[in-house]
């Protein structure tokens, strides 16, 4: 488990040919998972566009460096809509306010805890009343840009450190979680959902894709079509970046 501040400013390293690739920048939040999705990437001569790399892609978080296995690992965002959808929800969860469901104010976020194994958001660390105290992400309902909202009991699991929560604690699934809802984002939702299409189609999937409840929704080497993308769209976020990063490039 590791903390934002523990990954971020680390040199990334490629082990097949022992490549700094450069730094990770910010860590990209996928809101209705609650989950490190994606790592951006400083590089000196990367000032245009944004580049980055799957969570699910590194192999390992060290104290000195983060390691993935080559440079091809690294990605456009660009070119991958539902990703740059998420860089542009913008969660950075340190320095949102905390408030339960029913509207009491608990403090504000500054630190978070991830799973350095696939990326969950373990805890958060808050200022409450002047103390700094430790919540498990279990509490969490809503990841949004400026606020989190958790159970309205959600105080009475405060611990004095991250130790107390069990590093096994992750989402459970019986949570639900209400997407945040922002009106400017919805209106780009369309623009996003098409250029994944024309991206995507035709294009053949090199992995199995699951839904978010376990079934099988492509069977690898199938070709994409519009009805086929538009299933896993409607299966959630998660689908589409699965299915983005395993499809065969021309």
């Amino acid at each position: 488990m590791k903390t934002s501040k523990q990954i971020i400013g680390l040199p990334i390293i490629s082990i097949n040919d022992g490549k700094e690739l450069g730094t990770v920048k910010s860590l990209v939040v996928n809101p209705d998972q609650g989950t490190v999705d994606f790592i951006t990437i400083h590089h000196e001569d990367w000032q245009v566009s944004v580049k980055a790399i799957p969570f699910k892609k590194v192999i390992g978080v060290g104290d000195y460096a983060l390691t993935v296995e080559s440079e091809m690992n690294i990605i456009d965002l660009t070119e991958i809509p539902i990703a740059n959808q998420l860089v542009t929800k913008n969660i950075k969860v340190i320095g949102a306010r905390m408030m339960t469901k029913k509207g009491q104010l608990l403090g504000q976020v500054t630190e978070l805890y991830v799973n350095d194994d696939n990326g969950s958001i373990v805890s958060l660390e808050l200022s409450y009343n002047n103390e700094h105290v430790f919540l498990s992400s279990n509490q969490v309902l809503t990841f949004g840009k400026d606020i989190l909202i958790v159970n309205e009991d959600a105080d009475q699991y405060f611990m004095a450190s991250v130790d107390e929560i069990h590093t096994g604690s992750q989402r459970n699934e019986e949570v639900e979680f209400t997407p945040e809802l922002e009106g400017e984002e919805e209106d780009l939702s369309q623009t996003f959902l098409e250029r994944q299409i024309s991206l995507l189609e035709g294009k053949k999937v090199t992995e199995d894709i699951y839904s978010k409840n376990g079934d099988l929704l492509i069977k690898e080497g199938t070709v994409l079509t519009k009805d086929v993308i538009m299933a896993v769209h409607n299966d959630g976020p998660s689908g589409m970046v699965s299915l983005s990063m395993n499809v065969e490039n021309e």
